[in-house]
């Protein structure tokens, strides 16, 4: 089993900058693209960001220009530095690895998810 522990949430003014991170680890992976989604109080679950072990990312429309998403392969960790936060960003944010996890001869997708981190900004 793969098990991604998140640590970086907290409280914030808007305005302010956090920055998450997320560390995979256990058994013998290989992640191929990581992200972060978050879900708000009684909305649905959305990404934010993600990246590509070759480093290729994506953004929602909403975090552009204001959250980065990186990685760092040999630690297997993924953050996103969250810039000029705004009160509509409060959420728990989850990160997300994908990829294929390897047992004996055999190997398996791979699709884990954090525990959850929340991250609340005041205005």
């Amino acid at each position: 089993q793969v098990q991604l522990v998140e640590s970086g949430g907290g409280l914030v003014q808007a305005g302010g900058s956090l920055r998450l991170s997320c560390a995979a680890s256990g058994s013998v992976f290989d992640i191929n693209d990581m992200g972060w989604y978050r879900q708000a109080p009684g909305k649905q679950r959305e990404l934010v960001a993600a990246i590509t072990k070759s480093g290729s990312t994506n953004y929602a429309d909403s975090v552009k220009g204001r959250f980065t998403i990186s990685r760092d392969n040999a630690k297997n960790t993924v953050y996103l530095q969250m810039n000029k936060l705004k009160p509509e960003d409060t959420a728990v944010y989850y990160c997300n690895a994908q990829g294929l996890v390897y047992f004996g001869l055999g190997q398996s997708p791979l699709d884990a998810w954090g525990q959850g981190t929340l991250v609340t900004v005041s205005s």
